[in-house]
Protein backbone atom coordinates (compact mmCIF):
# COMPACT_ATOMS: atom_id res chain seq x y z
CA UNK A 1 0.00 0.00 0.00
CA UNK A 2 1.32 3.51 -0.99
CA UNK A 3 2.08 5.70 2.05
CA UNK A 4 -0.88 8.29 3.30
CA UNK A 5 0.68 11.51 3.20
CA UNK A 6 -0.38 13.71 5.93
CA UNK A 7 1.08 16.99 4.55
CA UNK A 8 -2.08 19.28 3.74
CA UNK A 9 -4.37 17.09 5.70
CA UNK A 10 -6.44 17.56 8.52
CA UNK A 11 -5.93 15.33 11.71
CA UNK A 12 -8.49 15.71 14.55
CA UNK A 13 -7.43 14.44 18.25
CA UNK A 14 -9.39 14.44 20.92
CA UNK A 15 -7.94 14.47 24.49
CA UNK A 16 -5.41 16.20 22.99
CA UNK A 17 -3.61 18.36 26.09
CA UNK A 18 -3.02 14.80 27.53
CA UNK A 19 0.87 13.43 27.31
CA UNK A 20 0.08 11.16 24.34
CA UNK A 21 -2.21 13.42 22.52
CA UNK A 22 0.41 16.58 23.05
CA UNK A 23 2.92 14.56 21.90
CA UNK A 24 1.18 13.30 18.70
CA UNK A 25 -0.24 16.59 17.86
CA UNK A 26 3.16 17.60 17.61
CA UNK A 27 4.79 14.58 15.36
CA UNK A 28 2.15 15.25 13.19
CA UNK A 29 2.07 18.66 12.53
CA UNK A 30 6.00 18.29 11.84
CA UNK A 31 4.63 16.03 8.78
CA UNK A 32 2.64 19.32 7.40
CA UNK A 33 -0.92 18.38 8.89
CA UNK A 34 -3.52 21.03 9.91
CA UNK A 35 -4.93 20.26 13.67
CA UNK A 36 -8.14 20.00 15.12
CA UNK A 37 -7.30 20.26 18.79
CA UNK A 38 -10.41 18.93 21.23
CA UNK A 39 -10.02 18.94 25.01
CA UNK A 40 -11.89 19.53 28.17
CA UNK A 41 -10.14 22.63 28.35
CA UNK A 42 -10.93 25.56 25.82
CA UNK A 43 -8.09 27.70 27.09
CA UNK A 44 -5.35 24.76 27.38
CA UNK A 45 -6.54 23.33 23.40
CA UNK A 46 -6.26 27.45 22.51
CA UNK A 47 -2.55 27.74 24.53
CA UNK A 48 -1.92 24.40 22.52
CA UNK A 49 -2.79 25.50 19.44
CA UNK A 50 -0.99 28.86 19.48
CA UNK A 51 2.46 27.14 20.23
CA UNK A 52 2.17 24.26 17.36
CA UNK A 53 1.43 27.14 14.35
CA UNK A 54 -1.41 30.04 13.12
CA UNK A 55 -5.00 29.62 13.19
CA UNK A 56 -5.19 28.18 9.62
CA UNK A 57 -2.53 25.59 10.88
CA UNK A 58 -3.55 24.64 14.23
CA UNK A 59 -6.77 25.29 16.30
CA UNK A 60 -8.40 24.22 19.55
CA UNK A 61 -12.22 23.42 20.77
CA UNK A 62 -13.75 22.38 24.12
CA UNK A 63 -15.39 19.03 23.50
CA UNK A 64 -16.39 16.50 25.92
CA UNK A 65 -16.55 12.68 24.98
CA UNK A 66 -18.98 12.07 27.28
CA UNK A 67 -21.23 14.67 25.77
CA UNK A 68 -21.88 13.47 21.91
CA UNK A 69 -23.67 17.09 21.43
CA UNK A 70 -20.35 18.70 22.29
CA UNK A 71 -18.38 16.75 19.93
CA UNK A 72 -20.84 16.94 16.99
CA UNK A 73 -20.60 20.91 17.82
CA UNK A 74 -16.92 20.69 17.95
CA UNK A 75 -15.95 18.44 14.74
CA UNK A 76 -18.71 20.17 12.73
CA UNK A 77 -16.63 23.49 14.07
CA UNK A 78 -13.30 21.80 13.22
CA UNK A 79 -14.39 20.78 9.80
CA UNK A 80 -15.73 23.94 8.68
CA UNK A 81 -12.65 25.50 9.79
CA UNK A 82 -10.67 23.71 7.88
CA UNK A 83 -12.26 22.54 5.17
CA UNK A 84 -12.23 19.39 5.75
CA UNK A 85 -11.21 16.21 8.37
CA UNK A 86 -9.30 13.46 6.98
CA UNK A 87 -7.88 11.23 10.15
CA UNK A 88 -9.89 11.51 13.53
CA UNK A 89 -7.58 10.64 16.69
CA UNK A 90 -9.87 8.92 19.65
CA UNK A 91 -7.41 9.66 22.13
CA UNK A 92 -9.11 10.89 25.18
CA UNK A 93 -9.04 8.21 27.92
CA UNK A 94 -8.69 7.72 31.95
CA UNK A 95 -7.98 5.06 33.85
CA UNK A 96 -8.26 3.52 37.82
CA UNK A 97 -7.31 1.28 40.03
CA UNK A 98 -9.45 -1.07 42.12
CA UNK A 99 -10.84 -4.45 42.38
CA UNK A 100 -14.39 -5.52 41.10
CA UNK A 101 -15.43 -5.69 44.57
CA UNK A 102 -15.01 -2.54 46.08
CA UNK A 103 -14.78 -0.15 43.55
CA UNK A 104 -17.14 2.51 43.58
CA UNK A 105 -19.65 1.88 40.44
CA UNK A 106 -19.50 5.84 39.47
CA UNK A 107 -15.76 5.25 39.20
CA UNK A 108 -16.26 2.20 36.51
CA UNK A 109 -18.91 3.78 34.96
CA UNK A 110 -16.95 6.78 34.07
CA UNK A 111 -13.96 4.79 32.64
CA UNK A 112 -16.05 2.89 30.44
CA UNK A 113 -18.07 5.80 29.42
CA UNK A 114 -14.70 8.12 28.68
CA UNK A 115 -12.59 4.80 26.74
CA UNK A 116 -15.01 2.82 24.91
CA UNK A 117 -17.98 5.36 24.30
CA UNK A 118 -16.13 7.87 23.65
CA UNK A 119 -14.07 6.47 21.01
CA UNK A 120 -17.89 5.29 19.74
CA UNK A 121 -19.20 9.13 20.20
CA UNK A 122 -15.95 10.21 18.43
CA UNK A 123 -16.23 8.23 15.62
CA UNK A 124 -20.09 8.35 14.69
CA UNK A 125 -19.12 12.18 14.99
CA UNK A 126 -16.41 12.38 12.73
CA UNK A 127 -17.20 9.36 10.40
CA UNK A 128 -19.44 11.94 8.27
CA UNK A 129 -16.62 14.18 7.54
CA UNK A 130 -13.32 12.03 6.59
CA UNK A 131 -15.95 9.50 4.65
CA UNK A 132 -15.97 12.90 2.53
CA UNK A 133 -12.22 12.32 2.53
CA UNK A 134 -11.88 8.50 2.30
CA UNK A 135 -10.13 9.19 5.04
CA UNK A 136 -9.18 7.66 8.34
CA UNK A 137 -10.20 6.63 11.81
CA UNK A 138 -7.67 5.52 14.98
CA UNK A 139 -8.78 4.54 18.31
CA UNK A 140 -6.06 4.38 21.42
CA UNK A 141 -6.57 1.54 22.72
CA UNK A 142 -3.87 -0.14 25.17
CA UNK A 143 -2.20 -3.84 25.11
CA UNK A 144 -4.60 -3.93 28.19
CA UNK A 145 -7.08 -4.93 25.22
CA UNK A 146 -5.20 -8.88 25.39
CA UNK A 147 -3.08 -9.02 28.69
CA UNK A 148 -6.03 -8.43 31.42
CA UNK A 149 -4.79 -7.19 34.54
CA UNK A 150 -6.79 -6.89 37.84
CA UNK A 151 -7.42 -4.05 39.47
CA UNK A 152 -8.07 -2.28 36.64
CA UNK A 153 -11.44 -4.37 34.95
CA UNK A 154 -12.96 -1.11 33.82
CA UNK A 155 -9.77 0.12 31.70
CA UNK A 156 -9.28 -3.37 30.42
CA UNK A 157 -12.65 -4.15 29.31
CA UNK A 158 -12.86 -0.82 27.61
CA UNK A 159 -9.61 -1.31 26.12
CA UNK A 160 -10.70 -4.42 24.43
CA UNK A 161 -14.00 -2.85 24.06
CA UNK A 162 -12.23 -0.28 21.36
CA UNK A 163 -10.40 -2.72 19.63
CA UNK A 164 -13.84 -5.00 18.88
CA UNK A 165 -15.34 -1.63 18.14
CA UNK A 166 -12.70 -0.65 15.99
CA UNK A 167 -13.06 -4.11 14.12
CA UNK A 168 -16.64 -3.96 13.15
CA UNK A 169 -16.76 -0.30 12.28
CA UNK A 170 -13.98 -1.29 9.83
CA UNK A 171 -15.71 -3.93 8.01
CA UNK A 172 -19.08 -1.00 7.88
CA UNK A 173 -16.92 1.69 5.96
CA UNK A 174 -14.71 -0.31 4.10
CA UNK A 175 -17.17 -0.13 0.86
CA UNK A 176 -16.76 3.94 1.55
CA UNK A 177 -13.21 3.85 1.40
CA UNK A 178 -12.78 4.51 4.95
CA UNK A 179 -10.13 2.60 7.12
CA UNK A 180 -10.30 1.94 10.43
CA UNK A 181 -7.49 1.41 12.95
CA UNK A 182 -6.92 0.66 16.69
CA UNK A 183 -3.42 1.31 18.55
CA UNK A 184 -1.54 -1.01 21.53
CA UNK A 185 1.32 0.89 23.28
CA UNK A 186 2.42 -1.03 26.31
CA UNK A 187 3.20 1.06 29.39
CA UNK A 188 4.70 4.15 28.19
CA UNK A 189 5.09 7.59 30.81
CA UNK A 190 2.30 9.69 30.65
CA UNK A 191 0.49 11.35 33.72
CA UNK A 192 -1.62 8.53 33.85
CA UNK A 193 1.61 6.41 34.46
CA UNK A 194 2.93 8.73 36.96
CA UNK A 195 -1.10 8.45 39.17
CA UNK A 196 -0.70 4.80 38.79
CA UNK A 197 2.80 4.83 40.36
CA UNK A 198 1.87 7.11 43.21
CA UNK A 199 -1.37 4.96 44.31
CA UNK A 200 0.00 2.13 46.72
CA UNK A 201 -2.27 -0.38 45.11
CA UNK A 202 -0.95 0.48 41.64
CA UNK A 203 2.63 0.47 42.75
CA UNK A 204 2.46 -2.74 44.36
CA UNK A 205 1.32 -3.80 41.45
CA UNK A 206 3.44 -2.45 38.71
CA UNK A 207 6.53 -2.05 40.73
CA UNK A 208 6.76 1.12 39.00
CA UNK A 209 7.20 -0.56 35.18
CA UNK A 210 10.99 -0.54 36.06
CA UNK A 211 11.96 -3.52 34.54
CA UNK A 212 11.05 -7.03 33.39
CA UNK A 213 8.36 -7.58 31.38
CA UNK A 214 6.11 -4.31 32.15
CA UNK A 215 8.89 -1.75 31.33
CA UNK A 216 8.05 1.17 29.91
CA UNK A 217 9.31 1.87 26.30
CA UNK A 218 9.97 5.85 25.83
CA UNK A 219 6.99 8.06 24.57
CA UNK A 220 8.94 8.77 21.29
CA UNK A 221 8.71 5.12 20.38
CA UNK A 222 4.74 5.24 20.94
CA UNK A 223 4.61 8.23 18.67
CA UNK A 224 6.77 6.60 15.83
CA UNK A 225 4.77 3.53 16.15
CA UNK A 226 1.03 5.42 15.97
CA UNK A 227 2.55 7.74 13.29
CA UNK A 228 4.19 5.14 11.24
CA UNK A 229 0.53 3.35 11.45
CA UNK A 230 -1.50 6.50 10.34
CA UNK A 231 0.41 6.74 7.25
CA UNK A 232 -0.27 3.20 6.63
CA UNK A 233 -3.65 3.05 7.31
CA UNK A 234 -2.66 0.03 9.51
CA UNK A 235 -5.73 -1.96 10.91
CA UNK A 236 -3.56 -2.66 14.20
CA UNK A 237 -0.69 -0.78 15.50
CA UNK A 238 1.25 -2.48 17.96
CA UNK A 239 4.13 -1.07 19.79
CA UNK A 240 6.33 -2.08 20.21
CA UNK A 241 6.34 -4.16 17.28
CA UNK A 242 8.30 -7.25 18.81
CA UNK A 243 4.69 -7.82 20.85
CA UNK A 244 3.10 -8.18 17.81
CA UNK A 245 2.36 -12.11 18.43
CA UNK A 246 1.26 -11.37 22.04
CA UNK A 247 -1.13 -8.93 20.45
CA UNK A 248 -2.89 -11.31 17.89
CA UNK A 249 -2.64 -14.81 19.90
CA UNK A 250 -3.43 -13.30 23.84
CA UNK A 251 -5.83 -16.49 24.47
CA UNK A 252 -2.25 -18.56 24.04
CA UNK A 253 0.08 -16.76 26.57
CA UNK A 254 -2.23 -15.12 29.08
CA UNK A 255 -1.88 -17.86 31.53
CA UNK A 256 2.06 -17.49 31.11
CA UNK A 257 1.56 -13.65 31.44
CA UNK A 258 -0.26 -14.11 34.32
CA UNK A 259 1.76 -16.36 36.60
CA UNK A 260 5.16 -14.15 35.68
CA UNK A 261 3.70 -11.06 36.38
CA UNK A 262 1.45 -11.26 39.08
CA UNK A 263 3.59 -13.95 41.66
CA UNK A 264 2.94 -14.89 44.57
CA UNK A 265 0.59 -12.62 46.65
CA UNK A 266 1.13 -9.08 44.63
CA UNK A 267 -2.14 -9.54 43.25
CA UNK A 268 -3.68 -10.05 47.08
CA UNK A 269 -1.57 -6.91 48.43
CA UNK A 270 -2.76 -5.06 45.34
CA UNK A 271 -6.27 -5.71 46.25
CA UNK A 272 -5.90 -4.96 50.18
CA UNK A 273 -4.43 -0.95 49.72
CA UNK A 274 -7.05 -0.07 46.85
CA UNK A 275 -9.22 2.58 47.37
CA UNK A 276 -13.02 2.26 46.33
CA UNK A 277 -12.60 5.51 44.83
CA UNK A 278 -10.16 4.30 42.02
CA UNK A 279 -6.72 5.79 43.57
CA UNK A 280 -5.54 6.66 47.27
Amino acid sequence: MSRYHLAGRTVLITGSTGGLGSALARAVAARGANLALLDLDADATARQAEALGPDTAARGWAADVRDFDSLQRAIDAAAAHFGRIDVVIANAGVGAMAPLATVDPAVFERVTDINLNGVWRTFRAGLPHVTQQKGYLLAISSMAAFVHSPLQGAYTASKAGVWALADSTRLEVRHLGVGVGSAHPTFFKTPMMDQIHSDPAGNTLWKGNASGLWKMIPLDDVVAGIVSGIERRADLIVVPKRLGLPARIPGLIRPIVDRIGFPGTTIPDAIAQASPTGWN
